[in-house]
């Protein structure tokens, strides 16, 4: 379990009495923010840290393990837990374990405890440029709706019908932070910014033909973008803009 602020305290007090050497609260405290269970180090302070706890990397790992992952970071008090890149099959193994998870096919997301009321500063905007490009978009959505923020979709609203994406002007205005996603040649993330008062994040998808390179055509260009207040993540990586997302959302900041 980790160390609470009330035993951090008497632990530093004991070092100011001469009763412990600093090392052996340093010691204390690392040992007491890790949860060994064997075939994983689960990093039990990561809320307190950072304001997101541990999330589940569901890739390579088998049910077992991640049933095991799962039992461990609610035992030690965390609320609701988040699981990455799933199947439909392994999702039925982890639930037969007896963990109560809820699987979205599209998002390839697993969530156990649930999604909390959101308490961002304003709104995540998720664009998302084709059809083909959903399965990263809702992994971006419904990260950022765990991770606590009011999220709103434009779905296949790409350049090659960019009548579609200028229809949703005000959308893309009122938004605190939008999240882009596209693959082919990766256009929407610099027209989207161009029209943004806000930070854009970019994610290349590895949707595209021979010469897309599986995503590395659409990750130069976002890379490249001629237009300002543009960051880009890694092809298909939809968690990491919304983690990125929710934390510019969360910044103290006027409402929107």
């Amino acid at each position: 379990m980790p160390v609470d602020e009330q035993e951090v305290r008497a632990l530093a007090q004991r070092v100011a009495a001469g009763e412990m050497r600093p090392s052996e609260l340093v010691d204390r405290v690392r040992s007491a923010s890790v949860c060994d269970v064997g075939f994983a180090q689960l990093d039990m302070d990561r809320a307190a840290r950072t304001g997101v706890p541990e999330v589940v990397y569901g890739a390579g790992k088998t049910a077992e393990q991640i049933a095991g992952i799962v039992r461990a970071l609610l035992g030690a008090g965390q609320e609701r837990v988040l699981v990455t890149r799933l199947d439909a099959a392994k999702a039925a193994q982890v639930r037969a374990r007896g963990i109560d998870l809820a699987f979205d096919e599209v998002s390839r997301l697993g969530v156990v405890g649930g999604v909390p009321e959101p308490d961002g500063c304003g709104t995540v905007l998720v664009v998302c440029a084709g059809t083909s490009d959903m399965p990263v978009a809702e992994e971006a959505a419904q990260t950022a709706e765990f991770l606590g923020n009011r999220v709103q979709r434009l779905t296949d609203v790409g350049v090659a019908g960019i009548h579609r994406l200028l229809g949703h002007l005000d959308d893309i205005q009122r938004a605190r932070v939008i999240v882009a996603v596209a693959g082919m040649e990766g256009a929407l993330a610099s027209v989207v910014a161009g029209l943004a008062s806000c930070p854009v994040i970019a994610v290349p998808t590895s949707v595209g033909y021979g010469a897309s390179f599986g995503g590395v055509t659409a990750l130069l260009a976002m890379l490249n973008s001629c237009a300002s207040g543009v960051s880009v993540v890694n092809i298909d990586n939809g968690f990491g803009a919304a983690f990125q997302a929710s934390l510019i959302n969360h910044l103290p900041g006027k409402e929107a």
